[in-house]
């Protein structure tokens, strides 16, 4: 590991200023407290117990940052522990802490793979770590260890096809550079690229552009002494060797196979999402979460209405105005995207989410009988929760 610890002693990853905090909240997935309820206490937690949080690989903090903050905003109580073999790393997530006045963390220079001696924890983050471990199935098993019952993971790691053109890269570098002191290996590796052919895979390759935030992000990328990429076949079977079951994937429209063909009869659904992340081709990361294999899964379900929705990442109100309106505004990205259609009556229902009221408000609100809030709600929540827009969670009640 004294590679990858030096490669975040010289380039903290990812690259951020502390001051920052001062004029934004960086939000992504995993480990926006919604989306945690969502996928792992089945929108129905308990958020007047204080979450004990894990924040494993932490690096300069994002997913720490914003997970506290939130929790803060919200008055909800809170107890996290933040694991990270760079001191570099440690003391940029401890400077936006610092920032931001957030108390209730402990900070720790050290392996994720020492995990359970700090445990248990009600939640793990641990996002873009598993995949630069020398023998990833072991920080898998640990972190099981790590969780308390009932508790579940937040976590990202690369898949391969959207990565195309990386490892042949990170392999030549390597075989070059590997001996030279990290900032000399990124000067010679950034002149080499510059001469590199056009028709090169990876400059061939649209998905990829973390190698233009800098030098640590290049040298994340493309300079890497440790780097792996599961498909999902490798990562479910990573997941069940190490205690683990999926939850979900936080956008599992990028796995449905339905969207490209018919699914052949008697496939299971794990063989569905592989051969839909081949047709796919663009995935560069998996973003998911995932509870111990011997609980049942607490995804949330829209069928309970005392579950209260949130709709994330995008303005909500405008959303709603759209349907009312009759529009059909795009979801997705440059590598999939779908047009929504609603019925207009659905826009009333969209209107009406405050983070607040539940599924059984919503209907009283907007005068819907049962049977057709019902109806109009599966539409709303077949369209949205797929692209990871539509939660449920309790946590601002």
């Amino acid at each position: 590991m004294s590679k990858v610890r030096d490669q975040y002693e010289a380039f903290p990853y990812p690259e951020r200023d502390p001051r920052d905090e001062k004029k934004r909240l960086i939000l992504g997935s995993p480990s926006l407290p919604q989306e945690i309820d969502h996928f792992i206490f089945g929108g129905q937690r308990d958020w007047s117990k204080p979450l004990r949080i894990l924040v494993a690989g932490g690096g300069t903090g994002d997913g720490l940052i914003q997970l506290t903050t939130l929790l803060t905003q919200y008055k909800r109580p809170f107890e996290a522990t933040y694991i990270d073999l760079s001191k570099a790393s440690r003391d940029v997530a401890e400077a936006r802490a610092k920032i931001r006045k957030l108390n209730n963390i402990t900070f720790i220079t050290g392996s994720l793979l020492d995990a359970p001696k700090y445990g248990p924890f009600d939640y793990i983050d641990c996002c873009g770590v598993l995949h630069h471990l020398p023998d990833p199935d072991a920080g898998f098993s640990q972190l099981r260890a790590a969780l308390a019952p009932g508790g579940g993971m937040g976590f990202m790691v690369y898949a391969p096809y959207g990565r195309s053109g990386v490892y042949p890269l990170q392999g030549a570098f390597g075989a070059l550079y590997a001996d030279l002191a990290p900032k000399d290996r990124i000067k010679a590796a950034r002149k080499l690229f510059d001469r590199l052919p056009e028709g090169h895979p990876f400059k061939s390759n649209p998905n990829l552009n973390d190698h233009e935030a800098g030098d640590a992000g290049f040298y994340d990328l493309l300079l890497h002494s440790q780097d792996r990429a599961y498909d999902v076949t490798t990562l479910c079977a990573t997941l069940e060797r190490t205690g683990w079951a999926l939850s979900g994937f936080v956008q599992s429209v990028y796995y449905d196979l339905a969207r490209f063909t018919e699914p052949p009869e008697g496939m299971d659904a794990m063989t569905q999402m592989a051969v839909a992340e081949k047709l796919n081709g663009t995935i560069r990361t998996h973003t998911a979460y995932a509870v111990a294999a011997d609980t049942a899964p607490q995804i949330a379900q829209s069928t309970n209405r005392k579950l209260v929705p949130h709709i994330k990442g995008i303005q909500a109100k405008a959303l709603a105005q759209a349907v009312l309106q009759g529009q059909s505004p795009k979801l997705g990205d440059a590598t999939l995207s779908e047009t929504l259609s609603l019925p207009k009556e659905a826009g009333a229902l969209l209107m009406a989410i405050d983070g607040r009221r539940s599924l059984q408000e919503i209907a009283a609100l907007t005068k819907q009988d049962p049977l057709a809030f019902g109806a109009l709600w599966s539409q709303v929540d077949r369209k949205l929760t797929p692209w990871g827009l539509l939660v449920y969670s309790s946590v601002l009640r």
